[in-house]
């Protein structure tokens, strides 16, 4: 959830009169802190995830499934082991937004083995078994992206009602209480109340709902002329979402921009392959993704700034949310692509760049710092520039877009990080740990290969939009990036290098030394043509350019016609001939210059062919599913309505998936069973600990 400072919110007003000294302060951090770690170099691949849980409570007696307000609790016991044994614990935990929403990261970042890969699964599983083991035997811990009646009348156990016309309620919503807000940290009802206040009103989160024969039009609580509306009018039914989230820590900053700019085409993609939300306020909808419902839940845009009236308080007239798809690119090669009028802070632009900030970043942050701050401590007003990123981080940390380019913290052994935001959170391990380590494996694909996934902005917002349509990821089509004939020399030449010697080529920094027949990852780009950037945009001989200069990655179709074509899923992840040879081909061959143990390689093999079945349509995405249950539901009417036991019979389906007493070949097939592992195996530790890597606790 971003920045959890402690201390005294403020008042709406107070911070109100307090956003420009927050702008101030924290671009003069910003400057500090860049040039301090601007030169930082030499960092290793370190990664983990994020997966956000729902707690569920089952009367079977009943038949209902309430979300459990129990959050606040239960990780006050979930952190007794961090406290007790901060470095040795395999799981940390945090809040979330919701009051029946717990994060969960794995104990320490995952390196640069191949043998890393054959972790995540079995931490996620831990995390899951640590989590139950707390829960009474009528509650369950669920990753699933939206509670299918969350807004829906006694959606809560214990039951509490909305209190739109409480002066003193956050949200103020029609039917979202604020009991359900995460009570143990003042971040999330500040956030929720002044989102609203600075919009002058309440968020409006608006979803078709899906006709079917007997849908009953208006639906309850459709506004005035939309009457096919599902209306959504707080914070809560966004950031009481879950999702599956990543970060990479990059060699550089300039690893790190690049990776930034290859990765946000993909988001797009990626969120339509993991769609998993069908289903809001307890009726079927149009859409099968959370983003736009976020998106709008956080608005806090006046109408001035949406366009709706004349500016005359407002700066600026703003064309999204703070919380939607990235709005440009920071890599030099980025830059032709970035064809969206950015709107930014003229003076915010000119003092980054008198601090020696380039363009590309300069228009970036300044982009970002366009926003209020919506969430200010009394004790956090005043600090040292030169020490604290606190300011920066409150404007960055509300932010939330496709992709985040993250500082390293300060006095930290941190470095430059991306964070990778769009995928929906799967109902299994299986699953959530098949996208992680499918996207971590794309990252060392980009920078071995050099490949170029560059799309024009404005069509990477079309393609935002096209994956939250219903069925997306079997009946939509996306811009995507011809592969370049310099793409697939450069491929074809990694594969007959790795042939040839064993292993994984020389880097930029040195070699990619073979543990025990694991071989590292922290190649960054792997050297794997010594003519080309290393995949660090700099030179061949290890060195490398900064502050966003001219990079040496060049595509040799760059002046051809017709670069971009709309491919659907199936064709972006499994090839089309002549026009791109696929995601899962690409790391295919990847993998095939790298030694991997037995049991990893056995594992990455059931992610990749889950992967590619689920983009073929021959696995249906959670979305899918969902509605097919719910369709084929004997209680259901044929009124796009999800009834109390309709939602518990699916929560009860998803919990049976979950534990593995259930196998569903919609989704998953006749079953999958990797070699996950909760410890990279004693030898490969000794020859970690013998190479200076940190061991897998």
């Amino acid at each position: 959830m971003g920045l959890l400072s402690e201390g005294n919110p403020l008042s709406w007003e107070e911070t109100k009169k307090l956003a420009d000294h927050v702008r101030e302060h924290g671009i003069n951090q910003f400057i500090n802190l860049y040039h301090r770690l601007k030169d930082r170099q030499g960092d290793i691949l370190k990664w983990g995830d994020e997966v956000e849980y729902i707690i569920v409570k089952f009367d079977d007696d009943k038949q209902v499934a309430r979300v459990a307000l129990n959050a606040k609790d239960l990780l006050a016991k979930l952190n007794e082991k961090e406290l007790a044994d901060p470095n040795g614990v395999k799981s940390l935990w945090r809040p979330e937004y919701g009051a029946y929403m717990i994060e969960g990261t794995p104990g320490k970042p995952f390196g640069g083995l191949m043998a890393h890969f054959n972790l995540v699964e079995a931490n996620m599983r831990y995390r899951r078994e640590e989590v139950t083991e707390l829960l009474a035997s009528d509650e369950c811990v669920m990753s699933i992206t939206n509670f299918p009646r969350l807004g829906a009348p006694n959606f809560t156990y214990p039951l509490h009602q909305p209190r739109p016309e409480d002066p003193t309620s956050s949200a103020r919503s029609l039917y979202f209480p604020d009991e359900a807000i995460f009570p143990g940290h003042p971040r999330f009802k500040t956030l929720t109340r002044n989102i609203r206040m600075r919009r002058g009103e309440k968020v409006s989160i608006k979803l078709k709902v899906f006709k079917d024969v007997n849908t009953k039009l208006p639906v309850e609580g459709a506004p005035a002329g939309e009457p096919d509306v599902v209306l959504l009018d707080a914070m809560g039914f966004g950031m009481g979402c879950c999702c599956l989230q990543l970060t990479f820590q990059a060699c550089n900053i300039t690893e790190a921009r690049r990776l930034y700019d290859q990765l946000a085409p993909l988001c797009p993609i990626m969120l339509a392959l993991t769609a998993a939300s069908p289903i809001y306020r307890g009726y079927l909808t149009e859409s099968d993704c959370r983003w736009n419902v976020i998106s709008s839940s956080v608005d806090c845009r006046t109408e001035e700034e949406r366009g709706l009236a004349p500016l005359a308080d407002q700066k600026f007239r703003i064309a999204k949310s703070r919380y939607d798809s990235i709005d440009s690119y920071l890599s030099p090669e980025g830059a032709k692509y970035n064809d969206v009028k950015l709107t930014y802070d003229e003076t915010v632009y000119k003092r980054l760049i008198e601090g020696g900030i380039d363009h590309l970043l300069a228009q970036h942050i300044a982009h970002l710092f366009i926003r209020d701050t919506v969430s200010l401590f009394s004790e956090k007003v005043h600090q040292n520039d030169n020490e604290d990123t606190d300011h920066f981080e409150n404007i960055q940390s509300t932010n939330w877009q496709t992709m985040r380019f993250k500082p390293p913290p300060p006095n930290s052994s941190i470095g430059w990080r991306v964070e990778f935001r769009p995928c929906e959170a799967q109902i299994s391990d299986f699953e959530n740990a098949a996208i992680v380590c499918f996207v971590v494996l794309l990252t060392r694909v980009i920078l071995s290969y050099q490949l170029n996934f560059l799309t024009p902005i404005s069509k990477v917002d079309e393609n935002m939009q096209t994956a939250q349509k219903r069925d997306a990821c079997r009946k939509e089509k996306f811009w995507f990036r011809k592969s370049s004939k310099s793409t697939e020399q450069r491929a074809a030449k990694a594969q007959l290098n790795g042939a040839a010697n064993g292993t994984a080529t020389g880097t930029a920094t040195g070699t990619d030394t073979l543990i025990n027949g694991s071989a590292k990852l922290n190649g960054h780009g792997n050297g794997l043509d010594h003519g080309m950037a290393n995949g660090l945009n700099g030179k061949a001989n290890g060195t490398h350019q900064q502050n966003g200069g001219d990079s040496d990655h060049t595509d040799t179709d760059d002046d051809e016609n017709e670069l971009f074509q709309l491919l659907s899923i199936n064709e972006i992840f499994n090839g089309k001939p002549d026009v791109f040879p696929g995601l899962v081909p690409l790391i295919r061959s990847y993998l095939q210059s790298m030694e991997v143990d037995t049991d990893t390689h056995c594992t990455i093999e059931q992610y990749l062919r889950f992967i590619q079945k689920r983009a073929a349509g021959e696995l249906m995405t959670t979305a899918t599913w969902m509605r097919e249950q719910v369709l084929n539901h004997p209680d259901y009417k044929r009124d796009s309505v999800v009834t109390e036991r309709i939602n518990y019979d699916l929560l009860k389906c998803i919990q049976s998936i979950q534990e593995g007493k259930h196998i569903e070949p919609a989704l998953l097939g006749q079953g999958n069973h990797s070699k996950t592992k909760d410890f990279i195996p004693p030898a490969l530790q000794k020859q970690l600990a013998k190479n200076g890597c940190c061991e897998e606790k």
